[in-house]
């Protein structure tokens, strides 16, 4: 493959936070999220403004022969006239950092959801989380009477 000095390649590996520098991760922990896949990169390098870019799936890493994580290809005068910067580690950080703001309300989003409970119309969650609660209420009950027939 000829080398072409505009584009970079930018691997999925390199935001993930279950890594450590040593292994491949090239973003600090704040801009990482656990578990990146190629299509998170590419939402995240669109939320960020970039838009010459070519996805190439099935790629191996050659530090993670095993993983099929595949890559991003990004125009490196495109990058840099969007993001202000010619640094491919300033790059990475700053789509890192939208990456994982969303993560982030992801996360939370779902907690709040949980929190909340089954919605009114739903049976079928409403019913399993009925269950839930008395299946949680008669392991508690078995669990105490085992405790009181250990004691005598």
């Amino acid at each position: 493959m000829e080398h072409n000095s505009d584009k970079i390649a930018l691997w999925p590996g390199y935001f993930n936070s279950k890594l450590t520098r040593n292994s491949g991760r090239r973003v600090p922990i704040d801009s990482s999220v656990p578990n990146p896949d190629l299509e998170g990169l590419l939402w995240a390098s669109r939320k960020v403004g970039i838009t010459k870019m070519k996805r190439e799936e099935g790629v191996s890493h050659p530090k993670r022969p095993n993983m099929k994580e595949g890559r991003l290809w990004v125009s490196l005068s495109s990058a840099s006239n969007i993001l202000g910067t010619k640094n491919k580690e300033e790059m990475m950080q700053i789509i890192g950092g939208v990456w994982r703001e969303s993560y982030s309300q992801k996360i939370e989003h779902e907690k709040e959801e949980r929190r909340k409970g089954p919605k009114i119309g739903d049976k079928r969650a409403r019913s399993q989380f009925k269950q839930n609660r008395s299946a949680q209420k008669a392991a508690r009950r078995a669990l105490v009477a085992k405790r009181s027939k250990k004691k005598y």
